[in-house]
Order: C-alpha cells, then sequence, then structure tokens
C-alpha cells in the first residue's frame, strides 16, 4: 500500500499511473505537482490527484514513494529540488526513456537517498498528451525496464516492481547502458528518420507540392515527427552516444542502398527488401502472439517544460522555489 505518492509532472504519464494505482485501491492520498494551475486545478478535477502544489520540495513532503514524469533536461534540477527533503524511507522513481543521464543527475545530487532510487522506463503511450488524455489502462499489457543500480536498496527495488505489476505491466530489469543502447536503436532512432525526413522535405523548393501529394504511407511513417521538438532534442542530448553510433551506422545502409540503385543492381535490392520484409513479418507474428512484442512510445509530451524546473509552463513561477510555497487542495 502507498500512502501518500507525489506525482511530480501530472500528465498523460504521471496521471495514468496515478489512475492506475488509484483504480487498484493500492494508493491512500496523491499529490501532484506542475507549473501550471490550470493543468493541476484539471487534474484534480478528474479525480487524477488530491492536492497539488507547483514546488517538487514540497509535494514530496510525507511521500513515501515518488514518481517522477519530467523531461531529461529538467531532471537534474527535480532531483535537486527534492533531495533532503524525502522522507527517510521515501522511494523515487522515474519514467525517463534514457537512463544513462539520470543514473548521472541522481549520483550527483541525491547522497543518502541514491539506495532508495530506482531508475525505470514504462514503454506504454499514446497520440495524446496532458493530464486529459490520461487513463487507467495505459499500462496494462505494457512493459517497463528497470535498471535498479549495484547500491539499489531491494526493498526499494520490490515495491518498485510490484507498483507497476500492480497497474498491469510486464516488468523486467536491464543494466543501464544497455537499455540506452536497446532504445536508442527502436525508438530513438525511427523518430530522428521521421523528424530528419520530414525536415528534408519542407526544405526543398516546392514542398508544397511534395506534401500535397503525399500519401498515406508518408502520413503513417512520419507520424511521430509530430512529438516534442524540445522533448525530443533532451532525449537525443542524453543518449548521444549510443544514438550517434546507431545514426552512423544507419547512414552506411543509406550509403550502400543509394549505391546498390545507382548501379542498377535490382539482385541486391531484392535481397535488402526481402530480407526487411522477412524481419518485419516474423515481427508482427510474434506481436500476434505475444502484445507486449509491441512496445508504443508516446509520440509528443506534454506542454514544454521549464528546463529549470520539469514543470508545465503557464504559472510565470521564476524557479524552483517560487510560487506556491504550500500544498493546496486545487
Amino acid at each position: 500500500m502507498i500512502e501518500r505518492l507525489a506525482v511530480i509532472g501530472v500528465g498523460l504519464i504521471g496521471g495514468s499511473l496515478a489512475r492506475a494505482l488509484r483504480s487498484a485501491g493500492v494508493v491512500g492520498e496523491i499529490i501532484g505537482c506542475g507549473r501550471s494551475p490550470a493543468n493541476l486545478e484539471l487534474a484534480f478535477d478528474l479525480g487524477v490527484i488530491d492536492g497539488c502544489t507547483r514546488d517538487p520540495a514540497v509535494a514530496v513532503k510525507d511521500a513515501d514513494l515518488v514518481f517522477l514524469a519530467v523531461p531529461m533536461g529538467a531532471m537534474r534540477a527535480t532531483l535537486e529540488r527534492i533531495s533532503g527533503q524525502l522522507r527517510p524511507d521515501a522511494v523515487v522513481t522515474d519514467g525517463g526513456s534514457v537512463k544513462g543521464s539520470i543514473v548521472a543527475d541522481a549520483r550527483a545530487v541525491l547522497g543518502p537517498a541514491l539506495p532508495r532510487f530506482v531508475p525505470g522506463h514504462p514503454i506504454a503511450g499514446t497520440e495524446r498528451s496532458g493530464v486529459g488524455a490520461s487513463f487507467p489502462e495505459l499500462y496494462q499489457h505494457r512493459r517497463v525496464i528497470l535498471t535498479p543500480l549495484p547500491q539499489t536498496d531491494p526493498t526499494a527495488l520490490a515495491r518498485v516492481r510490484l507498483m507497476w505489476q500492480t497497474v498491469g505491466a510486464e516488468v523486467s530489469e536491464m543494466e543501464v547502458a544497455h537499455h540506452d543502447e536497446v532504445l536508442a536503436a527502436t525508438s530513438h532512432l525511427p523518430h530522428m528518420l521521421a523528424f530528419g525526413l520530414v525536415d528534408a522535405l519542407a526544405r526543398m523548393q516546392g514542398n508544397e507540392e511534395i506534401f500535397r501529394y503525399a500519401a498515406g504511407g508518408f502520413r503513417d511513417f512520419t507520424r511521430i515527427a509530430s512529438s516534442s521538438p524540445i522533448m525530443w532534442r533532451d532525449i537525443c542530448m542524453a543518449n548521444a552516444e549510443a544514438l550517434s553510433h546507431v545514426l552512423e551506422r544507419f547512414g552506411e545502409e543509406l550509403t550502400d542502398l543509394a549505391g546498390t540503385i545507382r548501379r542498377g543492381d535490382g539482385e541486391h535490392l531484392l535481397e535488402i527488401f526481402s530480407r526487411a520484409k522477412s524481419a518485419r513479418d516474423a515481427f508482427i507474428d510474434r506481436q500476434i502472439a505475444d502484445p507486449l512484442v509491441a512496445l508504443p512510445e508516446p509520440i509528443g509530451a506534454d506542454e514544454p517544460p521549464d528546463r529549470r524546473t520539469g514543470m508545465e509552463p503557464g504559472s510565470g513561477r521564476s524557479g524552483p522555489g517560487g510560487g506556491a510555497d504550500d500544498q493546496m487542495p486545487c
């Protein structure tokens, strides 16, 4: 049982976790934290949270479990703000899609609370964003990857694992660097390809005509280019080594493909296309047999956060300690 849950960043990801835990009857009180009063009021009106504050340090007071749902570039400032304010037994976890940078931030600022920090990554999302799009079933039959550290408290790890299992997720563990390598290839690279293709076409002369005749394949392939530019800038910077490596590898593949087309080597083209088709067909077959094979990622973030605090924009607050000082009922 979670006595008091603090959700820092009440959007699709944080809001859905709060709703799921409440539906499961395993949480007593939920405190939401964000910069936008309107977003917090909506979360309260929807029954997602019981109270709110715009100060992360206030949000975590007396909380026995803290969930950080802030963008990568805001994680360190948020950790700094809550460090020293946590209950001695409080467990902290997060939903960031790159673990190496978050772990580095946690090591730098959490001090004695580090053993009770359990890095995590729920691989779930929809094309919608914000707390209004949150729903309690988001994590059912989805994967959650935990990347515990050597010093992670086994009790804290078990508690976070149970939390995710309670909301219907399948939980696995990975080493931090391996997680970032896998996600660079399966999630981050596809986003880079979509962004790059749309940007290249948009900068071409006569791009209006190009987009006018774009069909369903273009729309499907580039859907994720509608993601938050701020969120993906932060992800790229946080996972620069692994992502740059896989981009270089893919660049070599594109160079080979271009050369094959230029030479008119139809046999090699058929080999490439057939190999790709077989690989994707096998993936679809596994997905049908096991829905957990499909790992949907959110294509957009909630409102772009203030990079100093990780909170939603709109309150005009000047920094981590500004604005509302006390928890309020929203």
